[in-house]
């Protein structure tokens, strides 16, 4: 074994054997951080027995169903595709005080209330063909205790304050929730710990069905030097858990902060050591949470549960299209209702959008809940197949409810809104729009249009502007606001 020392940045993971005061990959200041490294020599590497392992043919390899645990939430076991997998590692990321910690707590609890084995199969009587697709013919598996929950940044006081408050606030207060209260307090497991080799002793000794650690930049390990959060730490900790994931069959929820900009905090490996990423979307604003998955390797990618905050914790919402539209003011000018597909479920939402006559010499454009530069492209095909004169009036267009749409089919929407804002007339009485607007003013088709029209049905809409029906943008104007 062979000991030299590198400098690592703590923002970005840059490695150089030098000291910078400033990141040359990211540009940070101060952040290079002297760390000792160990490593084998290339003879000790090449006649090391880690690499005697038993060859297996992938057709002998056998297949078996995975076995799935419930979270207790259906809207988080949708994004995580059916359920927990056993041995997987979740990273779950969010903003300060959006409630990462409150739904683990909730999963946690509900977990260790379910004392009771059931299994059965998943989604087999269901009727929705994407919930087929999602591969839900997985084993079902209900068995819930133990769970061991460990806070680093927290107390064990703390955590039954927001135990406490969860309870209380729970609807429906019987005299046998008193026993499940009673089992919660004996499944869950607290432990205030921040090394993460006793976390692992801890787990090992008691073998719990869920291991949650809030956060990864608090927990450390005595193999590296540096401090909680760092670069090493950070990765180190990581792989360490995933190991141990992995061996033992034991799933695990990691919390992980994020930056100022959005992005998840530490080293890109994070990201790619964990089997999920999982991202908790909302404001102070408004009271619905968006479960977004980044990544996902046994489930959907870009799936979404949605919570409501309440005073017992986030509450699941089974129906968020009609969630979404229960506000809206219909005949209003500016106000569009658009067929989303949000993971592998359609969504419906508002698209609204507001103009003004600008007072400066360069009009103001505003867009929330949607991708700019695609907005961008959309006023520019109006001024160019609509005649609109956007050059003088200020553009704001707005997702109603907090929901963000990354996908091509909210164009047409949006650009009904603001055609239909600048005239200062509303669209069509029970229309629902969805479609790509491309350069030259054309409309393009986006998938899962049966899926689409199918919701937009089942919440009364009956009235569609598709690019199956109309080919270029003008025309859907014509029909949608003018009438023609």
């Amino acid at each position: 074994m062979k000991q030299h020392s590198e400098f690592v940045c703590q923002q970005c993971g840059f490695k150089s054997p030098s000291f910078y005061g400033k990141c040359p990959e990211c540009g940070s200041w101060n952040s290079l951080v002297e760390t000792s490294v160990s490593v084998k020599s290339s003879q000790s590497i090449v006649h090391s027995s880690q690499f005697e392992q038993v060859l297996i043919k992938l057709s002998d390899v056998k297949k078996e169903h995975l076995k799935r645990t419930s979270t207790g939430f259906g809207e988080f076991d949708r994004v995580l595709g059916g359920g927990i997998v056993p041995g997987s590692i979740v990273l779950i990321a969010g903003d300060p005080g959006i409630g990462k910690s409150t739904l683990l707590l909730q999963v946690a609890m509900r977990m260790a209330k379910s004392t009771t084995s059931s299994k059965g199969t998943m989604g087999t009587k269901s009727s929705n063909k994407n919930e087929k697709a999602r591969g839900t013919r997985d084993t079902f598996d209900t068995l819930g205790t133990p769970v061991l929950y460990v806070t680093g940044e927290e107390s064990p006081q703390q955590v039954k304050i927001r135990a406490d408050r969860i309870e209380t606030s729970s609807a429906a207060k019987a005299s046998k929730d008193k026993q499940n209260s009673e089992l919660k307090t004996q499944n869950l497991f607290i432990l205030p710990q921040t090394d993460v080799e006793a976390i692992v002793a801890a787990s090992e000794k008691i073998q719990p069905v869920l291991l949650i650690v809030d956060s990864i930049q608090t927990i450390t390990t005595e193999a590296l030097s540096g401090s909680a959060g760092s670069v090493g730490q950070v990765r180190e900790c990581a792989q360490i858990l995933q190991r141990y994931a992995k061996s033992s069959g034991v799933p695990i929820f990691v919390v992980g902060h994020v930056t100022k900009e959005g992005n998840i905090a530490g080293p890109k490996v994070l990201e790619h050591l964990v089997d999920a990423v999982l991202n908790l979307e909302g404001d102070g604003t408004h009271a619905f949470r968006i479960l977004r998955s980044t990544k996902n390797r046994f489930g959907s990618t870009f799936e979404v549960g949605v919570f409501e905050m309440q005073d017992a914790g986030l509450i699941e919402v089974a129906n968020p299209s009609s969630i979404f539209l229960s506000q809206r003011l219909e005949m209003r000018p500016g106000s569009v209702v658009c067929a989303s597909i949000a993971g592998v479920r359609p969504v419906l939402c508002e698209i609204q959008a507001l103009t003004t006559s600008t007072i400066f010499g360069i009009p103001t454009r505003r867009v929330t809940g949607l991708d700019f530069a695609r907005v961008q492209i959309v006023l520019a095909a109006l001024v160019k197949a609509a005649n609109l004169p956007l050059g003088s009036l200020d553009v704001y267009v707005n997702v109603a409810g907090g929901l963000k749409i990354n996908e091509p089919a909210a164009d047409l929407p949006a650009a009904l809104a603001v055609v239909s804002a600048a005239v200062g007339k509303p669209t069509r009485s029970g229309l629902c729009a969805f479609g790509e607007v491309g350069l030259l003013g054309e409309l393009r088709p986006v998938s899962n249009f049966k899926s689409r029209v199918n919701e937009a049905k089942r919440l009364g809409f009956s009235d569609f502007v598709t690019a199956d029906r109309f080919k270029t943008l003008e025309e859907a104007i014509g029909y949608a606001i003018h009438g023609e």
